[in-house]
């Protein structure tokens, strides 16, 4: 039986390039919500040597996210998953749209993949540096908890808490905080949920990425940049590189940790760079 990865998220940046560092035996299955842009992403690794597949996934939408993973799951035994779809504050949408895709899409994808899944298979939850940047007290893990028993109350509570902050932009960059944040705790939650059935999960957290949506973010998020270690914006390559290592089997002792790759730009921030 073929092995098969699949990458939400996967029509470009990131999600595209960890695909190219993937073994070329696996079938590639690629998702997201513009097929046009899928259908390229397809012909592009093709070229390449690869056997990859396009299928729209709108991951804020459970049954869609079902059809996915049971469409994977006709091609083979899915090894990887790669949760890589996410908005950010500058993309279009409200606070409780990027909370349904990020937050919740996370739970849809490692519920819906989990249980279509063997030993020695593994989760990659695509999270964000901006989980990082929220004083403690504002993170309530028992609002966390209602995102598997009361989406409703998940998503009317973490809105409010949004709602502290003043302007637009600023409302929905502590919601997009919020929902990474809960895609860290999440994640780590599925590596013990599932570690026993042999199931790894695992998070990984860039920084401010050269993408499509690094560089719209890139006005009010440039301001980690002299933050990083090399004081530079992440490249997609080096981004999928380190999504590709850490979702493969080889690597599998690493579970229920968030992997920080934003070249240094929290920690830089916190202490090595701190300005005094």
């Amino acid at each position: 039986m073929a092995n098969v990865c699949v990458i939400t998220g996967g029509g470009s940046g990131m999600g595209l390039e960890a695909a190219k560092f993937m073994p070329k035996d696996k079938i590639i299955v690629l998702s997201g919500r513009t097929v046009s842009k899928l259908e390229g992403a397809v012909k592009e690794l093709e070229a390449l040597g690869y056997t990859a597949y396009a299928k729209a996934c709108d991951t804020s939408d459970r049954e869609s996210v079902k059809e996915l993973a049971e469409f994977a799951a006709s091609l083979g035994e899915i090894k990887n998953v790669i949760n890589a779809a996410g908005v950010s504050p500058a993309m279009k949408g409200t606070q409780e749209g990027i909370l349904r895709i990020n937050a919740l899409g996370t739970v849809y994808v490692n519920q819906e993949f989990s249980k279509r899944m063997n030993k020695g298979s593994v989760i990659v939850d695509v999270s964000s540096n901006s989980a990082y940047i929220l004083p403690s007290f504002i993170i309530n893990k028992k609002i966390y908890k209602l995102a598997e028993t009361d989406e409703d109350a998940f998503l009317k509570k973490l809105v409010k808490k949004s709602n502290l902050a003043k302007g637009e932009y600023q409302r929905k960059g502590f919601a997009y905080s919020l929902s990474k944040n809960f895609v860290v705790w999440y994640a780590k939650k599925c590596a013990f949920e599932y570690g026993l059935r042999g199931i790894r999960v695992v998070s990984l957290s860039p920084g401010l990425i050269a993408t499509d949506m690094g560089n719209l973010e890139k006005k009010d998020g440039g301001m980690l940049i002299p933050f990083s270690a090399e004081e530079r914006m992440g490249e997609p390559a080096e981004l999928g590189y380190a999504l590709a290592t850490v979702a493969d089997e080889r690597n599998g002792y690493l579970a229920g940790v968030d992997v920080l790759c934003d070249g240094g730009s929290t920690y830089g921030m916190k202490e090595f760079k701190k300005k005094k």
